[in-house]
């Protein structure tokens, strides 16, 4: 490592509990979070245990991360969290109420999260739909149009922030236009940058203080036909510049089968390109030994913005979960 700064990672871990060889790998590597999976989950005392462990194993109050979207996307289940509708769908049936459903669905998600030692979510999702957006994506966002994925992606991270959960929002520069699932094959956008500055960067500028976001492994032929935008220079500069994000980036998962080569030249060129951190999700002992050997320290940049992430952290605040449920439920649904 390099002087105090964090490593250039966000770990998964293989299981419920830490092996040895995680512990000694976290406190080597020294990550600048972790990130939870249902293979990690079966239990509240459990789950409580296994998010100390993890910041035992770094000797601080490292942010620990989740997908919770709802619907698919859905790490705590019933009865450790509610299930919930996908937000497409939800979206669609509160209607003119949905800002302020949605608001309510993810405050009660936050105070579910921090009630087991977890304190970031990867959300909002402010890739917009199209009609051919893959299935594995389309209902998972929030919108067809800029103005309702805005509306509904402040609401989204107002809710996590006023429950002292960190919001990621995903997939900048925007995933909608993907027809391939990017979990196993390489979209490639050919979508002229007009269309893509008026649509899918346009969902994100109003996001661009927040403290955290997440790349996407697509590629924009109009910005760069050779290089997914995780990997890429050109693509890094216009999340920087075009939609002006300050915060910390963090890669899409690495170990995604989009990208070519292997864990550690993935992560390399992740960072090599301007992203500040790389997300290994799997858990593989051997790939985050691999990556975090090849990958080392944040830069010196990086570091100043995951202080600044870690610094929007809120204290978790007392909440009836149950009262906000009831609100929620008395909200009107009908059409936009």
């Amino acid at each position: 490592m390099t002087g105090d700064r964090f490593g250039a990672t966000i770990l998964g871990c293989a299981g419920p509990a830490l092996s040895d060889d995680e512990k000694r790998l976290f406190a080597s590597a020294n990550p600048f979070g972790f990130i939870l999976f249902a293979r990690n989950i079966a239990d509240g005392d459990q789950l409580r245990a296994l998010t100390a462990e993890l910041r035992a194993s770094v000797g601080r109050d490292a942010p620990i991360f989740v997908d919770q979207e709802g619907g698919r996307v859905q790490r705590l289940r019933p009865p450790l969290a509610r299930d919930w509708p996908a937000p497409l769908d939800q979206v669609a049936e509160y209607g003119a109420a949905a800002p302020r459903a949605m608001q309510l669905r993810y405050r009660i998600i936050a105070a579910e999260l921090r009630s087991y030692g977890i304190d970031g979510n990867c959300a909002p999702m402010l890739d917009v739909a199209r009609p051919g957006t893959h299935r594995f994506l389309r209902n998972r966002c929030y919108g067809e149009d800029v103005a309702r994925v805005v509306e509904i992606g402040r609401a989204v991270a107002a809710g996590l922030t006023e429950g002292g959960v960190l919001p990621v929002v995903k997939h900048m520069p925007g995933h909608g236009l993907a027809d391939l699932d990017s979990h196993h094959d390489l979209p490639r956008i050919s979508a002229a940058a007009e269309e893509l500055q008026r649509v899918d960067f346009a969902a994100f500028r109003p996001f661009a203080g927040l403290p955290l976001g997440m790349t996407a492994h697509l590629v924009f032929e109009a910005f760069d036909p050779e290089a997914a935008a995780t990997v890429s220079a050109r693509m890094m500069r216009a999340i920087r510049q075009d939609i002006g994000f300050t915060g910390l980036v963090m890669t899409d998962d690495i170990s995604m089968q989009a990208l070519s080569g292997d864990v550690a030249d993935r992560g390399a060129a992740s960072l090599a390109a301007g992203c500040d951190a790389v997300l290994h999700c799997n858990g593989d002992l051997a790939e985050m030994q691999a990556l975090t050997d090849r990958v080392g320290a944040m830069t010196p940049e990086a570091h100043v913005r995951a202080l600044a992430a870690l610094a929007a952290r809120r204290p978790a605040p007392e909440v009836d979960i149950d009262a906000l449920a009831a609100q929620l439920k008395g909200l009107p649904r009908g059409p936009a």
